[in-house]
């Protein structure tokens, strides 16, 4: 699973809100949803966060391995 957890806390030492994001960067509130949910994103919305917020993709995302389902 790709976690976005890292995005909030990079936000936050840069001082940006995620209405900045949507006001001034144009991200829109359906994928600054998806992106609290860890749903999927496009690539190119990264490539705006990173640009944006002048990072990388280990600073807003982080893989986490899924749990392997139980067979029962």
């Amino acid at each position: 699973m790709i976690c976005f957890d890292r995005l909030w806390i990079t936000m936050q030492k840069k001082g940006v809100s995620t209405y900045w994001l949507r006001e001034k960067c144009g991200i829109d509130r359906k994928t600054i949803r998806r992106l609290h949910a860890n749903e999927n994103i496009e690539t190119k919305t990264l490539n705006k966060l990173c640009a944006i917020l002048g990072c990388t993709l280990p600073d807003i995302a982080e893989y986490i391995p899924d749990q392997p389902e139980s067979q029962e």
